[in-house]
């Protein structure tokens, strides 16, 4: 059935006239000289030209604007009588020139500036409360709602199905909302979190405050900065996609994204550029569970499988192990004492940690026991690049609250996840667990967990990274069948004072000594830990006033504790600006980290002086007596290998 022809004619005509309308800003010129209506004349269309054509094509109204008496430090807003008005006392200053030249002491410069951007703002608000529809959408429903009541809804075209649904704009655009840093609540269901946590590196603190504001502020930057692309990529990337259009002028963006890498090394310099195009692979890395309070259900992890310079991306720059990153929420801890309370209550900051692949890989097999699971993402290159992009973003903007329950590690990487790929699998799925977002992902086809069913191809090529408590159960039980000792586990042998192991030295063979050097580091690392746990119970206890040397010490530690957290919140390094860094900002950031590196170098120089004559008699006689073990194996090793003529270990 098709609609009577007058009908078509109308429509017709209504569709050619609602194509030709856009928005149009009209000056309630009034009272102005006309040197006023010229120079805001040229304002306003200077501001209509600095807006993408599907926002005028949307915004399809007559936008009423006046000047009027404000309070000084207003230069605009949106008026009761739906349009804008502008602030009467800057008037003078616009209509003879002097605005361009007059600074503003704002974010855009110079009065004239922050006249345009007040108007764009504005506008904004506008757009975004409309719940628009295009011309094309309008037709759409106009033929929709013919058809339906000819039709009825049974005969109705799946094209106009859901069309009276209701629409997002941006400011509630859930893609928005997680850019913008009202991500949802992981287990409320959709809800949003009522803070926004991107607190550093912000144009305008004025855009924390709701959502709406945000998208205003951030749209004068888009339409009036070239550098917001390179600044804030992500949501440049949004609103390009959301008008279908790029604003002329923009700046290139340097090579590479800046990091701080916050590994333990305090000789090298931690200011790094990260390129996405060498990014080959993202996995999900989760470190075991163990029955520390803290970690028991694991810990969640982001590993970046970065090629080397001049490696093509392929599989093979899974091997370079160098080059990888971990992306790693953590809560900073800035004192010696890890509060229980205070982790459950987010008294701790939640930061991006950038960490060397090999220092996580050392931190959880070698100290805290534990196995690393590296499972890859299934993630397309264009997803994988803005996940990237995203992190750098993240690591130089979010400044969270930790709570080990509710915004963990899981729940932040799962944001992260959400808000750098925008992978539609990831929008529902809902985990406060480490292992159980893994156990979510592997169900949703979007982690490839078959890579650990063949355990040795799994450590071969970096998938597993395997607890050293099995090696050392392996080594240990070399030693069961090379050597009469009467110890049944490996952590009664490693329990053993160190004089009471050594006799057992020379009555191994090559394959035993080799065994022997592995747990006597084992034996060396445990007790370096208890030294470092029994200064830190030491300096807790209110005895640092009895004991200079302690007091010495544990400030110097309070220090590093403290000095470090700009490796976890590298905004503090620079003053002005915004979002990522851009080149004119690297020589200040190089010199600052530099700096700040050196510093951390020196304190922990000064500790590592002051550490060994702080130790109670027994420690330190154990400590030395486990390093002495490991001198004599070693000379034993090579008296051996030489005897055997250079033969390589069964």
């Amino acid at each position: 059935m098709s609609l009577p022809r007058p009908w078509w004619l109308l429509l017709a005509l209504w569709v050619s006239l609602s194509s030709q309308a856009e928005l149009r800003l009209a000056l309630d010129s009034g009272a102005l000289s006309n040197a006023e209506q010229q120079a805001s004349q040229a304002l306003l269309q200077e501001a209509l030209n600095a807006l993408p054509p599907q926002f005028k094509q949307r915004l399809q109204r007559r936008v009423p604007v006046r000047w009027r008496q404000l309070p000084p430090e207003v230069y605009g807003r949106a008026g009761r009588f739906s349009g804008i008005e502008l602030n009467a006392l800057l008037l003078p200053a616009l209509s003879d020139g002097s605005a361009a030249l007059q600074p503003s002491g704002r974010v855009h410069g110079n009065v004239r500036r922050e006249l345009l951007a007040t108007l764009l703002h504005e506008l904004t608000h506008l757009y975004d409360r409309a719940r628009l529809w295009s011309p094309d959408d309008k037709r759409l429903l106009q033929q929709c709602r013919q058809r339906q009541s000819s039709l009825g809804p049974v005969g109705l075209p799946d094209a106009c199905r859901g069309q009276t649904a209701r629409r997002f704009t941006l400011s509630d655009d859930p893609q928005l909302l997680d850019l913008a840093g009202w991500p949802q609540q992981v287990g409320r269901r959709g809800a949003r979190e009522g803070h926004n946590r991107q607190l550093a590196r912000s144009p305008d603190s004025y855009e924390l405050s709701n959502p709406r504001e945000f998208v205003a502020v951030n749209m004068e930057y888009f339409l009036l900065d070239p550098s917001y692309v390179c600044r804030r990529p992500s949501l440049a990337r949004y609103l390009s996609q959301h008008f279908a259009w790029t604003p002329p002028g923009q700046q290139s963006c340097a090579e590479g994204l800046a990091y701080l890498n916050a590994g333990r090394d305090f000789a090298r310099q931690p200011l790094g550029r990260l390129d996405p195009e060498r990014v080959y692979q993202v996995d999900y890395l989760l470190a075991e569970a163990n029955q520390a309070w803290a970690s028991r259900w694991g810990h969640s992890m982001l590993r970046l499988v970065i090629c080397a310079p001049g490696r093509p991306r392929g599989p093979a720059c899974r091997l370079d192990l160098d080059q990888h990153l971990v992306l790693s929420y953590r809560a900073f801890v800035g004192d010696l004492q890890l509060s229980s309370w205070d982790g459950l209550t987010g008294a701790y900051p939640s930061r991006l940690f950038v960490l060397p692949l090999q220092q996580v890989i050392d931190e959880y097999t070698k100290v805290e026991l534990r196995s690393l699971a590296s499972l890859p993402l299934k993630l397309t290159r264009a997803q994988l690049e803005q996940l990237v992009t995203r992190a750098a973003e993240q690591h130089w903007s979010y400044d969270g609250h930790y709570y080990f329950i509710s915004n963990n590690c899981a729940v932040e990487t799962l944001k992260l996840l959400r808000s750098g790929s925008q992978h539609p699998g990831l929008q529902a799925l809902d985990s406060i667990m480490p292992n159980g977002l893994l156990d979510s992902l592997v169900a949703r086809d979007l982690a490839e967990r078959g890579v650990l069913d063949d355990p040795r191809e799994a450590l071969r090529l970096g998938y597993r990274f395997d607890s050293f408590l099995e090696r050392y159960q392996a080594m240990f039980a070399v030693l069961q069948q090379r050597l009469p000792i009467e110890q049944q586990r490996v952590e009664d042998w490693l329990g053993q004072p160190a004089a009471a192991r050594r006799p057992w030295f020379a009555q191994a063979d090559l394959r035993a000594s080799a065994a022997l050097l592995l747990l006597e580091q084992a034996a060396l690392r445990r007790q370096l830990l208890l030294a470092q746990e029994e200064l830190k119970q030491r300096y807790l206890s209110g005895r640092v006033a009895q004991d200079p040397n302690l007091n010495k010490a544990g400030g110097a530690l309070q220090k590093i504790l403290a000095g470090s957290g700009f490796l976890s919140r590298p905004a503090e390094l620079l003053d002005g600006g915004y979002g990522l860094p851009q080149s004119a900002e690297w020589q200040r950031l190089e010199a600052e980290s530099r700096n700040r590196q050196q510093q951390l170098r020196q304190l922990s120089d000064d500790l590592d002086q002051e550490v060994r004559r702080l130790l109670e008699p027994a420690r330190l006689t154990e400590l030395q007596a486990s390093e002495a073990n490991l001198a004599q194996l070693g000379e034993h090793l090579r008296a051996l290998h030489k005897a055997s003529g250079g033969l390589q270990l069964p």
